[in-house]
């Protein structure tokens, strides 16, 4: 076996440098980041060190594999009953542990797959979710005997998660009952977000929509939201207790939906999730959506997600989409928690920077042009 190691600017560069030397059957046993060059320690360069190889001998594929003629042999004995199904389990025990150290490797990827693959884990989709994608794609390319180029492998994996999110699609926020809560987080931008949808669902819609908020520990959230209760001419109300949400709910059933503004904490500790589930009580015509900031780290998106499973949520809407250049958190909520994405926000103008999530924006916001290499 032919083993080399290659650095490169990037992944993609170094992916090219393979495939000119050791050819489209080469695989990445390693890849990582180092850093070079620099002058006493400044100024260095962050490379990507990418070891590959080539094995002379590869064992052959299906499509190569030959079946010679079966020859008629003499009758013997049959092997007991017994050593059959001990065989048997062998044979299946085997098979699970190959089908396993399959699953968890992509060294049997061809390259192109293999450099579609490694963009997914740079859009920080997890590895595993990012296997079965390109294994879709190569076990589609495979069984059409096709011999696509690297373009077509990028087209067809933003198809293959384009289906991915179809099941998981909403035609927007709509109005089916009338409180609608949205819960998340400090910091993500929750406040304007509710603006945001509020207004939509004015222009669009014609619903008339009530404020309440019960972030009562930040006077700004307050001020910030009576501010565009003002601008959109909408009422509003402050709840500091559950009386005073229950009020406000009967306050306000004459209009066609009530969006509810809580307090933005630190749910990594579950008193508050359970706090928060204990005021939706009051009312079980509810409909709750989780905003999340596209900019957090895909394993605290997760853990935050998780802290809410006290409490029934209709979808995820993540903010901040304009500040970050990893969008893979969007495929691996989606595809591990099963729940839709409604809407996605891209900047601060209210009503305006709000996108309806389709899954066609999701895979080409994840897997960009197909047609760059």
């Amino acid at each position: 076996m032919k083993i080399k190691k290659y650095i490169a600017p990037t992944m993609p560069e170094a992916m090219n440098e393979i495939r000119k030397e050791l050819g489209p059957d080469a695989v990445i046993l390693n890849s990582k980041e180092i850093q070079q060059g620099g002058f006493l320690g400044f100024f260095k360069k962050k490379k990507i060190e990418v070891v590959a190889a080539l094995d002379p001998n590869p064992i052959p594929t299906k499509k190569e594999m030959k079946v010679s003629p079966i020859k008629k042999r003499e009758t013997k004995p049959l092997i007991s009953q017994h050593s059959n199904e001990v065989l048997l389990k062998e044979i299946q025990n085997l098979k699970k542990v190959i089908d396993s150290s399959r699953k968890e490797s992509t060294e049997y990827f061809p390259l192109d797959y293999q450099l579609v693959y490694q963009y997914l884990l740079e859009q920080e989709v997890d590895p595993e979710i990012a296997r079965e994608v390109v294994d879709k794609v190569v076990k589609q390319h495979e069984e059409l005997h096709a011999s696509p180029d690297s373009g077509q492998i990028k087209a067809d994996t933003q198809l293959a998660i384009r289906k991915l999110f179809e099941s998981y699609t909403i035609k927007g926020i709509e109005a089916n009952k009338q409180v609608i809560q949205f819960v998340g987080p400090t910091g993500v931008g929750k406040t304007t977000t509710i603006a945001k949808v509020a207004a939509n669902m004015m222009l669009n819609e014609h619903k008339r929509i009530a404020f309440i908020t019960s972030d009562t520990y930040r006077i700004a959230a307050i001020d910030q939201l009576k501010t565009y209760a003002r601008i959109l001419n909408v009422p509003i109300e402050v709840a500091y207790t559950v009386e005073d949400y229950k009020n406000a709910v009967l306050k306000f059933k004459g209009y066609d939906a009530i969006l509810v503004d809580t307090a933005g904490r630190n749910f990594r500790e579950e008193k508050y999730v359970k706090e928060l589930k204990n005021s939706m009580n009051v009312n079980t015509e509810i409909d709750t959506y989780l905003v999340l900031s596209l900019t957090a780290k895909p394993k605290d998106i997760m853990e935050i997600y998780d802290q809410f499973h006290h409490i029934p949520l209709k979808a995820v809407i993540f903010t901040k989409v304009d500040e970050t250049r990893q969008y893979g958190s969007l495929l691996n909520i989606t595809r591990t928690k099963q729940i839709p994405i409604v809407y996605v926000t891209n900047g601060q103008d209210v009503p305006n920077d709000i996108l309806q999530v389709t899954p066609e924006m999701i895979s080409k916001l994840i897997i960009g042009d197909p047609s760059d290499k």
